[in-house]
C-alpha cells in the first residue's frame, strides 16, 4: 500500500510506502530535505505536517518535544505516512548541490588493508556505479543489525564503480567489529546512498581549507582528489591531525600531491607523538596547526571540517578567532543512537552543528 506525499513550498507530489519514512521517500525521488543523523536524534529534518496523519516512529523526545507533536511537527527520518499527507519543509537550494536519487547498491569487497592500527581501508566493487558528490557518505548494512552504519566515501567521484571506505574500529562496536573482524575480500556488501550536504562550494572562488582528524579524513580526501583531478586552480590547504605517526594515514601520498600541485599545501599535525621520535612536523592539535600555519588569520577562505566532535568544536573556535565566520565554515558529523540526548546539543558558536 502507498500514499501520496506533497512537499511544500516546492509543490512536488511523490509516492510514499506505508512503511517508508518521509525522508527516505523524498531522497529516493531526488527531492532533498534537510537532514543529518537519520536516527531521530538531531532534529535537522523536522517538518510541519499540514494535512494527513503520520506515525512518529523512533523520534527522540529531546529532538521532538511533546508540544511539537501536538503542533503536528514530525522528524522526516522517522515519521511514516498513515494517509495521504502534505508537509512544509525548509528547503534551501544551493547552486553547488547536486541532487542524486538515493539508491540501494550491492557490491563485493575487493580488498581490505590496514591503513593504521585502528583504521581499515575497505575497497568495494559495486555492481552498478554510484553517482555522488565528493564529501557525501553511504549507509552500510551490517548483517544481523537493524540500523545501518554511515561512512564517508574516501575515493573520488570519478571512481564510481570502485569506492573506498575508511572504517575506524569503535571499541565494542558491533558494526565496525563486523567490518574489521568478520568481513573478508569476496564478501557481498550492501549499501545505500549517497547522503549528505557536505561538499565543496565550487562556484565560490575563495581558497579552500580542509581540516580533518582521524578517519574524518575520508570526506576531505575525496574533495581534495576531486578538486585536483578537475584542475581546480584555487589554493587548497589540507590540515590533517592524528595522535601519532602510526595513525597518520596517506601521509606520503599527500606529500607527493603537494609536490605535484603548486596550489596544494599539506599540513600534518600529531598531538601525542613520542617526544624522542624523529617526527619533524607540527606537534599539537589540528586546530593549533591551522592557527600556526595561517598566522591566526583565516579571512577570505572557505573551510570544510570533518572529524570527532571535539576537534570540530575546537577548529570552529580557532577559525572564528581568526575572523572566519559561519557563512564560510562547513562541517560533517555523524550521530548514532549511542549519543543519546547529548547528540542534539548545539554549539553556542555555530548553529549548523
Amino acid at each position: 500500500m502507498s500514499f501520496q506525499l506533497t512537499i511544500e513550498p516546492i509543490g512536488h507530489t511523490i509516492e510514499i510506502g506505508d512503511d517508508q519514512t518521509i525522508l527516505d521517500a523524498c531522497l529516493r525521488a531526488g527531492v532533498w530535505l534537510p537532514h543529518a543523523c537519520c536516527h531521530g536524534l538531531c532534529a535537522t529534518c523536522k517538518v510541519q505536517v499540514t494535512d494527513g496523519e503520520v506515525e512518529h516512529g523512533n523520534a527522540s523526545p529531546f529532538a521532538l518535544m511533546d508540544f511539537e507533536r501536538d503542533e503536528r511537527k514530525c522528524l522526516a527520518c522517522c515519521a511514516t505516512a498513515q494517509s495521504d499527507i502534505t508537509i512544509e519543509a525548509d528547503i534551501d537550494e544551493d547552486v553547488d548541490a547536486r541532487h542524486f536519487p538515493i539508491k540501494d547498491y550491492t557490491g563485493r569487497v575487493k580488498e581490505m588493508i590496514d591503513i593504521t592500527p585502528t583504521i581499515k581501508g575497505i575497497f568495494i566493487e559495486l555492481e552498478d556505479a554510484i553517482e555522488f558528490q565528493a564529501g557525501q557518505y553511504v549507509n552500510v548494512h551490517i548483517p544481523g543489525e537493524a540500523m545501518p552504519r554511515a561512512f564517508s566515501i574516501a575515493s573520488k567521484p570519478a571512481s564510481s564503480r570502485l569506492i573506498e571506505l575508511n572504517v575506524r574500529r569503535v571499541p565494542g562496536g558491533k558494526g565496525t567489529g563486523y567490518l574489521h573482524d568478520l568481513m573478508t575480500p569476496g564478501d557481498e556488501i550492501r549499501l545505500t546512498g549517497p547522503f549528505g550536504r557536505f561538499y565543496v562550494r565550487a562556484s565560490d572562488p575563495q581558497p579552500v581549507i580542509l581540516i580533518a582528524g582521524g578517519s574524518g579524513l575520508s570526506s576531505p580526501r575525496s574533495m581534495l582528489l576531486d578538486l585536483l583531478e578537475q584542475g581546480d586552480s584555487r589554493p587548497i590547504t589540507l590540515v590533517y591531525g592524528a595522535r601519532d605517526r602510526g595513525e597518520l594515514y596517506y601521509h606520503e601520498r599527500f606529500l607527493e600531491l603537494a609536490e605535484q600541485h603548486p596550489n596544494f599545501v599539506y599540513v600534518p599535525a600529531l598531538s601525542g607523538e613520542a617526544t624522542e621520535s624523529a617526527w619533524g612536523g607540527f606537534r599539537g592539535f589540528v586546530h593549533e596547526a591551522a592557527k600556526a600555519h595561517f598566522g591566526n588569520d583565516f579571512r577570505g577562505h572557505k573551510a570544510y571540517l570533518c572529524g570527532p566532535p571535539v576537534m570540530i568544536e575546537a577548529s570552529i573556535r580557532a577559525l572564528m578567532q581568526g575572523q572566519l565566520f559561519e557563512r564560510d565554515i562547513y562541517t560533517e558529523k555523524f550521530l548514532t543512537s549511542a549519543d543519546g540526548s547529548e547528540a542534539i546539543a548545539k554549539s553556542p558558536l555555530f548553529r549548523s552543528i
